[in-house]
């Protein structure tokens, strides 16, 4: 603190704005939100159903009933919007991401996080908000919406610094270029 030159008293420090990452929301490196663990049986079955989906088709059918079970579940829309995206119906699974995304993101405000912060992969109960905004960068790239899927990107990194899903590894989006299914965490 420096000293006001017509007072004696010390001048009370200027508080600094967090830094604003491009899409708009403030970077807080301190701040850190954590969920709370899913129920464990929501998280058994959609195990069952990742176990016993013995192709794709079967496999979608058995999320949607996660789904339907559990609906505020995030990792089940995460998981069924991957299904659908390997059958390349990326508009049904950009649908799912959204889903998973926008409940993700109440979930989160519910938990403390106020638009701003970090939200890691290494943290399990983060993963199905991470994963269903990762599928939402992917099928928003392969739809052609290119803009929204570079906010998501740069949404990913500013979340996860640690950078948990290798964002920063993968090759430039393409505009309407599918990622391999292989590539979805």
């Amino acid at each position: 603190m420096t000293p006001d030159p017509k007072s004696s008293a010390p001048l009370a420090p200027v508080p600094m704005a967090a830094p604003m990452a491009p899409h708009g929301h403030q970077i807080q490196a301190r701040h850190l939100t954590e969920l709370p663990p899913e129920g464990e049986e929501a998280e058994v079955e959609l195990a069952r159903a990742l176990r016993d989906g013995s192709d794709n088709e079967e496999l979608v059918a058995l999320l949607k009933r996660v789904c339907q079970r559990y609906p505020t579940y995030l990792d089940g829309w995460a998981r069924l919007g991957q299904a659908t995206y390997r059958s390349g119906e990326f508009v049904t699974a950009y649908a799912f991401a959204r889903v998973g995304y926008h409940r993700g993101l109440d979930r989160l405000r519910q938990n403390g996080w106020g638009g701003t912060g970090q939200v890691r992969w290494s943290t399990p109960s983060n993963r199905g908000f991470l994963r269903s905004l990762h599928l939402l960068m992917v099928t928003s790239d392969a739809i052609g919406e290119g803009l929204e899927a570079e906010r998501c990107r740069q949404f990913l990194l500013d979340l996860d610094p640690e950078d948990g899903l290798g964002i920063s590894q993968m090759a430039p989006l393409g505009k309407g270029e599918p990622l391999p299914a292989e590539t979805l965490p």
